[in-house]
C-alpha cells in the first residue's frame, strides 16, 4: 500500500497567519511576520521529515506579505488623513 504523507503542521499554521494578517487590521501585521516566521521554520523541518506542504507555505507566505503591506498601507493613508484633518485650519465654532 501507499503510503499517505502528512502536511507539515506549521505550514498549515503559516497558511491560517497568512489569511488572518489579510482581514484583521493592525494586528494583521503581527500575524504576517509570525506567519513569515512559522514558514522558515516549516520549510527547514519539512527537509529534515520529508513531509508535504510546501504548496501551504507558498500560499502562507504570499499572504503574510500581501498582509504586512496593506495594514502598512492603511496605518499610513490614516496617519496621513489625520494630519490633513488636524492641519487644515478650518474652525467650527
Amino acid at each position: 500500500m501507499d503510503e499517505v504523507k502528512r502536511s507539515n503542521s506549521k505550514a498549515i499554521v503559516t497558511l491560517i497567519l497568512g489569511v488572518l494578517s489579510l482581514l484583521t487590521p493592525v494586528i494583521g501585521i503581527i500575524l504576517g511576520v509570525l506567519g513569515l516566521v512559522f514558514a522558515s521554520r516549516s520549510k527547514t523541518e519539512m527537509k529534515l521529515t520529508g513531509e508535504t506542504g510546501n504548496g501551504l507555505v507558498t500560499a502562507g507566505k504570499i499572504c503574510s506579505v500581501i498582509g504586512i503591506i496593506l495594514n502598512l498601507l492603511a496605518i499610513l493613508i490614516f496617519i496621513v488623513f489625520f494630519y490633513f484633518v488636524v492641519n487644515t485650519g478650518i474652525t467650527t465654532y
